[in-house]
């Protein structure tokens, strides 16, 4: 645990910490009790307490109409920087400069994605950092993440106590283990760099079956993901998602290569903000190619899954 605990002092380069405890919410005249109850819900935060609107706080037990527009003014008041208002593109752009950066083990790969994985996004690094990892197929393995840390010359050990992973067995508990980790990243300050979901759809193609279930299905897919948007903005984490793909019938009437589309619809392509599609090249080539990004032109790179994981391919 020694290497866990030298990242809870992480600070951002002005030497503050990227989000404000709720707790700061008592020099405000929020009680304990009521504090408490936020935290329950797991709002950890002051950022937190703003990104939730007012009916979704009156859904907390214990919190009437007074209460929630008396924390909503609090969190205003207690809330230093302009992080919900405008700002300058100056001090956005001084705002991004704490976005932490992970590399993927690829050079390819992470020139593709401008540099690195970036945090306040969607998009491992469990050998400088910590990480969570929630697993809704049952496919993590611990023995992958010993010969990945024995390429980079890292104790073993140290890197599997630096990874906490949850099992996953319904989209509702995949909630619940969403809003755990929330708390634990709020107590954990500055500890954790990622949050891995693998992968986001399973559980709800299991739990919503037919075209008479989808709409539900996509109301409350669209409610997780705004969950790790809030989450991976507020804890200044790169959220990753991996997604499965379905055949599309009519791609075969089409010139397409690979008439495969990916599942969850606009929703989950609404709010990825960088999403890369994975196929199989040659041999022991895999090829990554970028569909949609902010700052990222459409591109395409070369990669290849070695016994020490993501790896650079040679021809």
């Amino acid at each position: 645990m020694q290497e866990r605990k030298q990242y809870a002092v992480y600070q951002t380069a002005v030497g503050q910490m990227f989000y404000t405890c709720i707790d700061e919410l008592q020099t405000h005249g929020i009680g304990v009790v009521d504090i408490n109850k936020l935290k329950g819900a797991g709002i950890c935060t002051i950022r937190g307490a703003q990104m939730m609107t007012k009916k979704n706080l009156l859904r907390i037990k214990g919190l009437s109409e007074t209460k929630v527009d008396k924390i909503k003014d609090a969190a205003a008041k207690a809330q230093v920087r302009r992080a919900c208002g405008f700002m300058t593109a100056a001090e956005i752009s001084q705002h991004r400069q704490k976005v932490c950066k992970i590399s993927t083990g690829s050079k390819q790969f992470d020139a593709l994605l401008g540099g690195t994985l970036s945090s306040h996004s969607f998009a491992f690094d469990a050998l400088t950092c910590s990480l969570a990892y929630i697993d809704t197929e049952g496919t993590f393995r611990p023995d992958r993440i010993r010969t990945i840390a024995d390429r980079f010359n890292v104790d073993p050990d140290i890197a599997l106590d630096n990874i906490i992973v949850a099992r996953a067995f319904n989209s509702e508990h995949q909630m619940d283990l969403i809003t755990e980790i929330a708390a634990k990243f709020a107590e954990e300050k500055g500890v954790y760099r990622l949050l891995v979901v693998d992968s986001i759809i399973a559980l709800f193609r299991c739990d919503y079956a037919g075209r008479g279930e989808l709409a539900e299905r996509q109301q409350k897919l669209n409610q997780m993901l705004s969950r790790l948007t809030k989450i991976a903005e507020e804890y200044n984490v790169a959220v990753f998602l991996t997604n499965q793909v379905s055949s599309d019938p009519g791609g075969g009437m089409t010139f397409v290569s690979d008439p495969k589309k990916p599942v969850g619809g606009h929703i989950l392509a609404h709010a990825s903000a960088t999403r890369v599609y994975l196929r199989k090249g040659r041999g022991e080539e895999r090829v990554a190619k970028i569909y949609d990004s902010p700052d990222m032109p459409e591109n395409e790179a070369s990669y290849a899954i070695s016994g020490g994981g993501i790896a650079d391919v040679f021809f």
